[in-house]
């Protein structure tokens, strides 16, 4: 049991303020933890004042150091060094494919709100998508803004999130032509 590992989802509250109230965890062991349990002299000022316990360790923990914050512009510009295409590089598949005429890759770890605009290196507009929603990846089919495929080779993506700043992520694909016998 050494990598056994407790794990617990928070219970919304109505009326409360999401993660605002106290929660108890207990933990039932068959086998007390006793390593530093003692009952010599020196600890009979201690065990006086915990013999709620029955002189077993109390452990107490809190979860304020990783509660989730909002409106955090500081944390949010950080977090824009966490958008990726993924995959990258893509060599002509990914699992994101539904079928053989597909062609998909995602950008992921994007803010609720932001606009991703493909280019090409010497700055030619490819593709731009204005996301306004929840979901934190969008799927790019490879096709520039008219419908047709791009050609293989590196591309920029910028991502620009108003209010919280702007992250250029550079991504290689190397597409496979398109062969309508393989069915």
């Amino acid at each position: 049991y050494s990598s056994a590992m407790w794990v617990n989802i928070p219970l919304a509250v109505e009326g409360q303020e999401w993660l605002s109230n106290e929660a108890k965890v207990r933990i039932r062991i068959a086998k007390p933890y006793r390593r530093y349990y003692s009952t010599a002299e020196i600890d009979s000022l201690y065990l006086a004042d915990h013999s709620d316990n029955r002189n077993f360790p109390k452990y107490k923990f809190t979860t304020e150091s990783v509660a989730t914050t909002t409106n955090n512009i500081a944390k949010a510009q950080t977090e824009l060094d966490l958008i990726a295409v993924v995959p990258n590089p893509y060599y002509a598949y990914s699992t994101y494919e539904t079928n053989q005429l597909d062609n998909r890759v995602k950008i992921v770890n994007l803010p609720r709100k932001c606009t991703v605009t493909i280019y090409t290196t010497n700055g030619m507009l490819i593709r731009q998508f204005t996301k306004d929603e929840d979901v934190t990846a969008i799927e790019w089919d490879l096709k520039n803004f008219a419908g047709i495929p791009i050609s293989g080779g590196v591309y920029l993506v910028h991502v620009k999130a108003d209010g919280v700043g702007e992250k250029i992520v550079k991504w290689f694909g190397a597409l496979r032509p398109v062969d309508l016998n393989a069915f």
